[in-house]
């Protein structure tokens, strides 16, 4: 690569300088960093302790801890590894923020206790608080970028993903779940909804993809159940992307799930050849739409 190159049409990235990296679970934090590590990209990381891989601390240039919600800290190491811009990657659980006593257990700092009390907004839906944080960041020269300018080859392209294609019953629920899975997300609630015979069973809220569909599958005895999820009308790229991968298969088998239903060019596929692989060991279909089906 040339010294100083823009590595994406935005310019978010320049080979050379390094990018801030806050790190919460899944893959997608591991995939950004060995992305970049390949397009000589330094990575400062800031990574949410409990919910951050370990691996990233030795994928990464710099490495800290975020053991505490601490906006501070991670300003503090931004700045000593040259940050200027830094993006954000990965499931923040935020269930954490409603445990008992959980101003002793997060310890926050002065700069999370104002931003909190007096800086947010009153609602604390994932958009206020994480646009919220981004501000906070900005007034101090850090600007965030979105990761899929690095990654854009993560973003999921239309059509069948998997040799089996839809049943029809599995489309009309696709085509049912499609237009309410996109109002849970205007609305900021969720990306995703279970639907068995044009019957919601469940829907996406604080607890992530993952546990709404287990709780489909105990509610739904008989099995096959459509699981859709799309991003919101006005997704913001810098954070909350829809992601899917290999443990989200896992999950749909466990609870029985037929048909995963997905957005094309707007939702992550994390190892897509072997989440497409495990999808097709399970005999569950994968189908990526630009639109819901027309049935």
């Amino acid at each position: 690569m040339v010294p100083g190159a823009v590595l994406s049409g935005g310019g978010a990235f320049e080979s050379r300088e390094p990018v801030g990296l806050l790190a919460c679970g899944g893959r997608f934090p591991v995939v950004f960093a060995e992305k970049a590590r390949e397009c000589g990209i330094p990575v400062v990381c800031v990574a949410a302790h409990g919910m951050a891989d370990p691996v990233l601390r030795s994928i990464c240039t710099e490495f800290t801890w975020l053991r505490r919600m601490s906006i501070g800290t991670i300003i503090r190491a931004f700045r000593r590894g040259g940050v200027k811009r830094w993006t954000m990657a990965g499931k923040f659980e935020k269930r954490v923020l409603f445990s008992p006593w959980r101003w002793f257990l997060l310890v926050p700092d002065w700069r999370m206790i104002r931003f909190w009390f007096f800086r947010r907004r009153n609602a604390n839906n994932d958009d206020s608080l994480l646009l919220g944080g981004i501000n906070e960041l900005r007034a101090e020269g850090l600007e965030c970028v979105s990761a899929l300018d690095l990654c854009p080859e993560l973003l999921v392209s239309e059509g069948v993903l998997t040799r089996r294609k839809p049943t029809k019953g599995e489309q009309q629920d696709i085509a049912f779940g499609w237009h309410l899975a996109r109002e849970m997300g205007r609305l900021d609630v969720g990306q995703s909804v279970m639907v068995r015979e044009r019957a919601v069973l469940a829907v996406e809220a604080i607890e992530g993809t993952d546990l709404a569909i287990l709780r489909a599958g105990e509610l739904c005895r008989r099995n096959a159940f459509v699981v859709v999820k799309v991003a919101k009308p006005e997704q913001d790229r810098r954070f909350d992307v829809p992601t899917v991968g290999t443990r989200t298969i896992e999950t749909m088998r466990k609870a029985g799930a037929t048909a995963l239903a997905i957005e094309a060019g707007r939702t992550i596929v994390i190892d897509s050849a072997a989440t497409v692989a495990l999808a097709e060991k399970y005999g569950i279909t994968i189908t990526s739409l630009i639109s819901p089906p027309t049935v």
